[in-house]
């Protein structure tokens, strides 16, 4: 239950209290009427379900005085003022009360109730007066018997008009208490609902439904309501139009299906630079020899890892991070310059492959020799050549061997399409640091 406040009762109370403080006589012996109070800005009428207290009894500010009835919801009546209640006019369970009509009479305390004068009911009926005044001029050009006529013949329901695509639909929920009122208020019996078309949610009848059935308002306006709120319940994408395909789009190649070009284009590319791990590993001795202590060679090769990827060249594929897209927003980009833009972190892993010191074309090339005939008849050896049993142990041991780093490594790194550049620049700085200043990283 909802306890409201009524304003029009508390103003009614305190205006009775300062009319009778301004009396000039000792007492004025005469009672206030009570009206129905308006408890809504937008209500008109209500129902008294009980008053709280009797003919006869006082009541303090605060003192709920009776329960009233909307389409809506129950709402106490709290007094604001003390007072006596004098008489009750309208009493317990009476329906469709107007506001501004008098609902009982109360006096002040101390107030002698067999000696009070009651005061006559102020009336709004003027202007309802002056308003039918026209009606019934306008009726006494109407022959009596037409009159007569139509006052016999009750006011049928206004039927749904042929545009209105409502239908009427068996209620298999309560109904909503205004419409519940609405079909008490005009006489309507229950059964009614199930032939008044409805358009709320799954065939619910609403009150829209039952003022177009009555008449009150248009018999297309639900329907019309209804439509609106479907329309607007979905999202209409029917002005949005794919992208147009940029004119200057790469080809696909003959021969070959989007995704396999797409495939192809994405494929890493490798760079490898050979490295020697000859000043590392004299590195590595004094070290050993001076402190004790045995730096291995994948220590140098992460420290040189990280210094090579300080201030790389950016990268030409590589989308912007979130802190790119935050400085863009906020036009940070552009009054950094050019030289934030121009270098970005890299975060690069080389790939180490130990290889043989002979290996290569010129070692190939040395291993060739024609072996003389006489020597061959006489049954002597043939002695290989330095370069040729380099080839031949290179073979035994081969890329990548399991037999541990030599000095001579080959350092690769795999890069997108585009930033072969970038990825050679880092290897670049690797090599300079292992061959030439190995002692930064033992620091």
């Amino acid at each position: 239950m909802v306890v409201v406040s009524a304003r029009a009762a508390s103003s009614q109370l305190r205006s009775h209290g300062a009319r009778r403080g301004l009396s000039s006589s000792p007492t004025a012996l005469a009672a206030h009427n009570f009206t129905m109070p308006a408890l809504s800005p937008t209500m008109t009428e209500g129902n008294i379900a009980t008053w709280k207290i009797k003919e006869g009894d006082s009541f303090s500010a605060g003192d709920v005085l009776l329960e009233i009835e909307t389409d809506k919801a129950q709402m106490d009546v709290e007094a604001q003022d003390d007072g006596v209640l004098a008489k009750i006019t309208v009493g317990d369970g009476s329906k469709a009360v107007q506001v501004g009509t008098r609902i009982g009479v109360t006096a002040d305390p101390g107030d002698d109730l067999s000696t009070l004068s009651i005061p006559a009911e102020e009336t709004t009926t003027t202007p309802k007066k002056e308003a039918e005044a026209p009606k019934q001029s306008a009726d006494s050009s109407v022959p009596k018997s037409e009159r007569t006529t139509a006052a016999a013949a009750p006011p049928a329901p206004k039927s749904s008009s042929s545009s209105n695509n409502a239908k009427p639909t068996k209620q298999t929920y309560p109904l909503y208490p205004s419409v519940q009122h609405l079909l008490t208020l005009h006489n309507l019996p229950p059964s009614t609902a199930d032939q008044i078309p409805s358009t709320g949610p799954n065939g619910r009848l609403l009150k829209g439904d039952v003022l177009a059935y009555i008449g009150k308002i248009s018999s297309a306006y639900p329907s019309e309501l209804a439509a609106r709120f479907t329309k607007l319940s979905h999202l209409d994408l029917s002005n949005i139009k794919p992208m147009a395909k940029k004119a200057g789009a790469a080809a696909v190649p003959a021969g070959k299906s989007a995704p396999e070009a797409v495939k192809e284009a994405e494929k890493p590319v490798e760079i490898q630079v050979p490295i020697s791990l000859a000043a590392v590993m004299e590195c590595q001795r004094r070290v050993k020899d001076s402190i004790g202590v045995f730096l291995p060679l994948s220590t140098f090769v992460a420290r040189a890892t990280e210094l090579a990827n300080e201030r790389l060249p950016r990268s030409r594929v590589a989308k912007p991070s979130a802190d790119d897209l935050f400085d863009a927003v906020l036009g940070l980009d552009k009054v950094r310059g050019a030289a934030k833009n121009k270098y970005q972190h890299g975060s690069f892993s080389p790939k180490m492959q130990s290889v043989m010191p002979s290996r290569g074309v010129n070692a190939a090339k040395g291993g060739k020799g024609k072996s003389d005939i006489l020597d061959l008849l006489a049954g002597k050896k043939v002695v290989k050549g330095k370069a040729q049993a380099q080839a031949q142990g290179m073979q035994k041991v081969g890329l990548g061997s399991k037999e541990g780093a030599g000095p001579h490594n080959v350092f690769s790194v795999s890069v997108p399409r585009g930033d072969e550049g970038r990825g050679r620049v880092f290897l670049e700085r690797v090599k300079s640091v292992l061959e030439g200043e190995p002692g930064r990283l033992v620091v």
